[in-house]
């Protein structure tokens, strides 16, 4: 018989095991629900299913850049005592290097069996709570940085640069590390105002004209005060635009336009990742 693919999430949702196994169960039970939840226990597939439902509020973000691709991952668990724990770093570590090596955008039934075999031996429930994954051409170099010891904070640097050969210019290399602490120091939530949201750019927009009206000050002023707000705020919030970390006197872009002339190419900022424990995703 047939075996709708919400079915089988909920009973990989109810028992925590892998989505293969739960189609099995499934087909195996003719369908009946409780009969294929029976079958997994009996199995030892759900042995990790009871604990299903804990809060994991803490966590490890890890990154891995090889050949063509760049991942960054967010790890989820129970407690910051399993966050330091070298099996959980380990498994971390290996999933992460998982991702780019089969290009994955989530988790698979592979993934989720060895998430399940380190909560048997752990103790602790954990899951793979998000990846992003960047690919990377000839001409592009991607940076990555894991902030502090407890890797709270993972983030992701892609460069796009004139030809392969700049990208082995060491300030090109350096500068692309700088860009990665960049991103860890200040968050940035748009590459450049090019790519912020038109909706977002509306609203702001009204703010700020809503402040300048109430400056009773002339038509042609407040349009002034508005576009000098808009221009400022976009260089909070712009990567490109915000002043580097390591010479706050320039933006990011001139400053990446400085070393692109240095090493007698052209280098730009074209993507970026940033990753922190248990920020909220849309």
């Amino acid at each position: 018989m047939a075996i709708s693919a919400d079915v089988v999430k909920k009973l990989r949702d109810k028992t925590g095991a892998g989505m293969m196994d739960c189609k099995k169960a499934l087909v195996e039970a003719d369908g009946d629900f409780q009969k294929a939840e029976k079958l997994l226990k009996e199995l030892g597939l759900a042995a990790a299913a009871k604990r299903e439902g804990r809060a994991t509020n803490e966590g490890r973000i890890f990154t891995h850049v090889a050949g063509s691709r760049a991942a960054v991952i967010e790890m989820a668990c129970e407690t910051d005592f399993v966050a330091r724990n070298e099996n959980f770093i380990a498994l971390g570590n290996g999933i992460a290097e998982d991702v780019v090596t089969r290009g994955l955008t989530e988790a698979d039934d592979q993934i989720e069996n060895r998430v399940k075999e380190a909560i048997s031996t752990i103790k602790e429930n954990m899951a793979l709570r998000r990846v992003s994954l960047i690919d990377i051409a000839d001409n592009e170099l991607v940076a990555d940085y894991i902030h502090g010891d407890g890797g709270s904070i993972g983030v992701l640097v892609k460069l796009s640069l004139d030809s392969a050969s700049t990208k082995e210019n060491a300030s090109v290399k350096q500068f692309a590390f700088d860009c990665a602490l960049h991103v860890a120091a200040f968050n940035p939530s748009f590459l450049s105002a090019e790519t912020v949201d038109a909706a977002y750019l509306e609203e702001q927009e009204s703010i700020f004209k809503k402040q300048a009206e109430n400056m009773d000050k002339p038509e042609n002023v407040i349009q002034g005060i508005i576009k000098g707000k808009m221009k400022k705020h976009l260089s909070e919030i712009c990567l490109v635009d915000q002043p580097f970390v390591k010479d706050d006197k320039k933006s990011v872009a001139a400053v990446a336009e400085a070393i692109g002339k240095e090493a007698g190419g052209s280098v730009s900022i074209s993507d970026f990742r940033y990753f922190r424990v248990g920020q909220e995703t849309e």
